[in-house]
């Protein structure tokens, strides 16, 4: 870089250092998208440094540009940031609607539609009656669903209802336009999902874990339990079932019934950040 004429793009480690820091959101309010701010006026100091730059919302952002936020505070918000102090980031609306809706999981697809607007559910990944994922048709709204678990079967991505919230224990992560992506270390994506709104989920990389089954997902395949099972190419189309591994207590039909799987670890009954988050939404 010309040190008389450095580049205003801030190094990839700068920025993640920046969000490891801040928590993965505004450190005003906590909202998952976000601006990275120079505390100190780049026109003046005309260098990339970690410690000297935050995470601000669009709007939070445009209220100190415009000068109606002032800089202390922006400060003091750094000094501890919202999502540091809840373990987790703000509720994000997504904005689904209709009455048809598409699953693209490594390739696969699954697809729903209720012409009629008739109340429909689908789940494509179902473990132990857990639903990893689903789409609900009411009324021509279409309501996203997602439980992403870690290795210790803990919720570190919640949808509820078109309501996107995350742990901020993971190392690394990211949402940049539509996409959102998890890292559990360098290089080791937990989960890489886009939001393609107004009907459309892809999942073109992830490690789903749930209760000790783990599904591996590339841009076009999908692996369940220690490489036994391959899904290549396969399309479910109004299953409300799609793929159904262990125990299946609610009896819902499945595309593809998987009964007995190795599993690296026992089940878990602590959902921790589900249950705060379902708190927050029920009292908003």
């Amino acid at each position: 870089m010309n040190q008389d004429n450095p580049s205003r793009t801030i190094p990839q480690p700068v920025q993640r250092e920046v969000r490891q820091r801040c928590g993965f959101g505004c450190v005003i309010c906590g909202f998952p998208i976000y601006d990275y701010d120079h505390m100190k006026e780049w026109s003046k100091v005309r260098e990339h440094v970690a410690e000297d730059i935050t995470l601000l919302c669009p709007e939070h952002h445009r209220a100190v540009t415009q000068g109606l936020l002032p800089r202390q505070a922006v400060l003091e918000a750094n000094q501890n940031p919202f999502n540091l102090r809840q373990g987790h980031s703000k509720p994000m609306g997504l904005y689904y609607e209709g009455d048809f809706c598409e699953f693209l999981i490594g390739g696969n697809k699954f697809t729903m539609d209720s012409p009629k607007g008739e109340m429909n559910q689908m789940i494509p990944i179902m473990v132990d009656g857990l639903p990893l994922l689903s789409f609900i048709l009411l009324d021509g709204r279409l309501l996203l669903n997602a439980q992403i678990f870690d290795e210790n079967n803990e919720v570190i991505l919640l949808i509820h209802e078109n309501q996107i919230v995350y742990s901020i224990s993971q190392w690394d992560i990211q949402f940049v336009g539509k996409t959102l992506t998890l890292r559990e270390k360098a290089r080791k994506i937990l989960i890489n999902i886009i939001f393609e709104t107004p009907n459309k989920v892809i999942i073109d990389k992830a490690r789903l874990l749930c209760n000790g089954v783990e599904i591996l997902v590339k841009e076009e395949v999908m692996v369940i339990g220690d490489n036994r099972s391959f899904m290549i190419g396969c399309h479910f189309d109004n299953c409300q079932g799609g793929v159904v591994i262990g125990s299946n207590p609610y009896q819902i039909g499945a595309g593809l019934a998987i009964t007995h799987v190795n599993r690296y670890l026992k089940s878990s009954d602590s959902h921790e950040l589900m249950k705060e988050v379902l708190e927050e939404t029920q009292t908003q």
